[in-house]
């Protein structure tokens, strides 16, 4: 199958959907409806699963072709569906894009095969390979933290020319990287850029980015709307309230000593509000009493939380 490029570039507030567990291979399927209708609700621009927040990795095919089939299910064409499709086989990749396409998803999310990493050549050509392949529109996706390997201008720049491609999402947490990125957009008009720092999202939008793919918008999908909407007026004033708040909202990010604890502290405030259960994706694990207390102490200092 042939991918074929978006008429106009995804903009807007895409949350990377966390995956409602109850169980170690088990959908919390009432907590996942909950949660869908909570950002709807909150007015996002799209929906991205099976990414870094969404615990894909450590998720079986199984329950990944689940979280397809109800997410794509409920939404119903009413916001964009994207889907990652990252793996280190090229054709389970291949076949999870495939499945989305089946499903009605909008796009698929596809960052570089992690564990032994690539160099820019070989890059080039796995891209080159693969996205011809893909049954959706292609975001790529720059995480080199996770990846160990950054997808460089010059590799984008040499695979601009494939059709199947609609844009970037950028989790490098480089300005001067977006902002490349930005200039390199200028020349390839339907393609989108979509930043995950949530900190950066307002200044990449006023730069001329296209918006944010923001965890926080799961918890508070609002407060990350309005900023979007005061990057694209300039409003300034507006700017600088929002951002003090998402600057406290992300104390829900420093709970805990690893880096699973991002995705931690974004369940426990879900299953604080009562929207979905907290389980997690093994090897990792819920918070406990003493991190939830602090959870819920943030919460209520933002207002999200009765007093």
């Amino acid at each position: 199958m042939t991918a074929s490029v978006l008429s106009k570039p995804l903009k807007g507030i895409i949350p990377p959907l966390l995956t409602p567990l109850s169980g170690r291979d088990t959908l919390d399927v009432t907590g996942l409806t909950r949660l869908i209708e909570h950002v709807l609700a909150g007015g996002v621009h799209g929906l991205f699963i099976l990414g870094t927040t969404g615990e894909a990795q450590s998720l079986s095919y199984r329950l990944r072709r689940e979280m397809i089939d109800r997410v794509c299910e409920q939404v119903n064409k009413r916001v964009p569906v994207l889907v990652g499709v990252t793996d280190t086989s090229f054709v389970e990749s291949v076949e999870m894009a495939a499945y989305a396409a089946s499903q009605n998803a909008d796009g698929v999310v596809l960052a570089p095969p992690y564990y032994l990493p690539a160099g820019q050549p070989e890059l080039v050509e796995y891209i080159e390979h693969i996205v011809p392949e893909l049954a959706l529109p292609v975001y790529l996706y720059n995480m080199p933290s996770l990846t160990k390997v950054q997808l460089e201008l010059e590799t984008l720049m040499q695979v601009s020319h494939l059709k199947g491609i609609a844009g970037v999402k950028d989790s490098s947490g480089d300005p001067a990287y977006a902002e490349k990125v930005i200039e390199l957009i200028k020349q390839v008009p339907h393609w989108t850029l979509l930043v995950g720092p949530e900190h950066l999202t307002s200044t990449v939008v006023q730069l001329g980015g296209h918006g944010g793919i923001n965890g926080g918008a799961n918890v508070w999908p609002e407060l990350f709307v309005d900023m979007y909407h005061a990057s694209l007026q300039g409003d300034i004033e507006k700017i600088e309230l929002l951002q003090k708040k998402i600057e406290a909202f992300g104390a829900l990010y420093t709970i805990g000593h690893h880096s699973s604890a991002i995705i931690k502290g974004l369940k426990c405030a879900l299953s604080c509000l009562g929207i979905c259960d907290d389980f997690m994706a093994e090897p990792f694990h819920r918070f406990h009493a003493p991190e939830r207390s602090q959870v819920e102490s943030i919460l209520r200092k933002l207002s999200l939380l009765p007093k």
